[in-house]
């Protein structure tokens, strides 16, 4: 017990019954990085208790100089401990000490027993994305201990990325918050497991690895450059501003000698031909529609016009559709068509 401590004991008198500090720390978070008041219960304690002698955060408070006993006390030896006005403070383990809680609180619904002050101090926080790192966790066990998961590959994933991505658009376009966070949770599993199979390379097609951290810097680095009014001296007004400066930061990117380059023509038909229309208007470039026989020229140009007019055609046609497939259910449950 320090000598500040001890005397604020004896002034409080023997039936003084303390305060018991409950400290929480994040695993996400590095040990030993611990906030201010944190430190300073740890240090104004007159006892240090942590149930799991293999914490992570032990080393890092005996370095500081905090005695630390590695003791699992009941509910009634911790309220004991703390007679006489003296300040336990407790470490949690990652389960937070479930136990020693519901004892705490069926001592003080007794009503039997002089309880000491208690306090919940958080002494570490997740910061924003935190549970990024639960997850990245996870895909490494995943990958190491399930039979599937082990087998993959890009290639074999690759038909999930599409069918995860198209379900994102339906949970947005039908309005479905819940479902919009899950099927983001499903987009963003897939960049985590191929990337988490990429880290393992190729050594015989002589591929580098890369992790999730790659990955991370990458968008971050492009984002930056492509924001020049954000994180730089340009500025931007207008949202035709912000996209005239990503296509000139792109354009210097890719060094491209063509505006069609890089336009996935495995994408849906209208899609693909609205965003040639784009790059074309975008451009500058007055180009004549191919004239032509058929249902596919018609939709060209059905899509072209979209495009010029703002409009996603995709969008267009699946909102269409979706009206269609809600006049098939109704005909289907017309009186008309029973017996």
């Amino acid at each position: 017990m320090n000598a500040t401590s001890s005397d604020a004991a004896a002034q409080a008198g023997p039936a003084a019954p303390g305060r018991i500090v409950l400290l929480t720390t994040s695993h996400r978070v590095a040990p030993g990085l611990l906030s201010w008041p944190a430190w300073q219960a740890l240090r104004g304690a007159d006892q240090v208790l942590c149930a799991d002698g293999a914490h992570p955060q032990l080393p890092y408070l005996r370095e500081a100089g905090i005695a630390v006993d590695e003791t699992s006390p009941g509910a009634q030896e911790l309220v004991d401990a703390c007679a006489g006005g003296r300040t336990v403070v407790v470490v949690a383990t990652g389960e937070g000490e479930p136990r020693l809680t519901d004892g705490l609180a069926r001592l003080a619904g007794s009503g039997r027993v002089h309880m000491p002050e208690l306090e919940l101090l958080p002494a570490s926080y997740d910061l924003p994305g935190a549970r990024l790192l639960d997850l990245v966790q996870v895909m490494d066990r995943i990958r190491v201990e399930c039979p599937w998961s082990s087998r993959q590959t890009h290639e074999g994933l690759a038909k999930y990325g599409i069918e995860e991505a198209y379900e994102l658009v339906e949970a947005i376009e039908e309005g479905d918050r819940d479902e919009l966070r899950e099927e983001l949770g499903d987009v963003l599993l897939q960049v985590v497991f191929h990337s988490r199979i990429a880290e393992e390379g190729r050594p015989e097609d002589g591929a580098e690895p890369f992790s999730i951290d790659d990955v991370a810097a990458g968008i971050v680095t492009k984002l930056i450059h492509r924001h020049p009014h954000v994180f730089g001296d340009e500025t931007a007004t207008t949202p035709e501003e912000v996209k005239e400066h990503w296509l000139r930061t792109k354009a210097e990117e890719k060094r491209r000698t063509s505006v069609t380059e890089g336009i996935p023509l495995g994408q849906p038909g209208l899609a693909l031909a609205a965003k040639l229309a784009s790059r074309a208007r975008t451009a500058g470039l007055e180009v004549e529609l191919p004239r032509g026989e058929g249902v596919g020229y018609e939709l060209l140009a059905v899509a072209a016009r979209a495009e010029a007019e703002g409009v996603d055609p995709e969008a267009a046609l699946r909102a269409a559709a979706r009206a269609y497939r809600d006049a098939i259910r109704a005909r289907e449950g017309s009186p008309a068509l029973d017996g």
